[in-house]
């Protein structure tokens, strides 16, 4: 059987001003551990074999310290430095990873990402190349115009709310990038965006959890909360 070796990019550059607190919210204790751990855990415990931290320069002497090293993340191969923007920080990552096949990036910030997820969507890039996590949205989506009337009501059932990981083809993501950073003037705000912009590969949606949020404001850390509470519920403990 073929083997692909496997990397994960873990963004914890920012700063989250949405939280509201002077300590970033990858940093913050969710039922007593910080939120960056839970993340960290899963992709440790899975086939993963390699794990890049991308932080804010000021904080790597703290990640190596108070949680690679203090939770044992034998994985964890690298913390690079951030960049200004989102992409940055994943180019930065980007440019650590070695002698890779397919690479996973995920957001800090969702520390429910689980095992089901990781396999399903490692199944999926072995013949996708280009893939991203997400589920159907619930509710009615309106666009605006520049005033806030209601201008298009798009059809719900064609219509996700993407979450982390992405997972990608190293060479492709690679290049994707590098392409990007020729334009200065293009803002992005996912990796599935720079495949769409800079590739011809179509980028494959995988049902991910409702459950996978992103902990952006006060609210999210209370219903993160809650999840764990489910968790341990049906034994799925931390």
């Amino acid at each position: 059987m073929e083997s692909f070796k496997t990397t994960a990019i873990i963004l914890a550059a920012g700063m989250g001003t949405r939280m509201g607190s002077r300590i970033p919210k990858q940093f913050l204790e969710l039922d007593g551990y910080p939120v960056l751990y839970y993340s960290l855990k899963t992709f440790e415990d899975s086939f993963i074999d390699e794990i890049i931290i991308v932080s804010r320069k000021e904080d790597i002497e703290y990640v190596q310290n108070n949680i690679v090293k203090e939770y044992g993340f034998l994985k964890v191969v690298k913390i690079t430095e951030g960049g200004e923007q989102r992409a940055d920080s994943v180019y930065n990552g980007l440019k650590c990873v070695d002698n890779c096949n397919y690479v996973f990036i995920h957001d800090g910030a969702r520390p429910f990402v689980d095992s089901k997820i990781l396999e399903r969507v490692y199944e999926e890039v072995k013949k996708y190349k280009a893939c991203v996590v997400g589920m159907p949205v619930k509710d009615t989506i309106k666009i605006c115009d520049d005033n806030n009337y209601s201008v298009i009501t798009p059809d719900r059932n064609r219509l996700w709310q993407i979450q982390t990981p992405q997972v990608f083809e190293y060479k492709l993501i690679k290049e994707a990038y590098d392409k990007l950073q020729e334009k200065s003037d293009v803002i992005v705000t996912d990796d599935a965006s720079v495949v769409e912009l800079f590739c011809e590969d179509k980028v494959k949606l995988v049902q991910g959890s409702y459950n996978n949020i992103k902990l952006t404001t006060p609210i999210d850390l209370l219903f993160g909360e809650e999840i764990i509470k489910n968790n341990k519920k049906s034994q799925n403990i931390y």
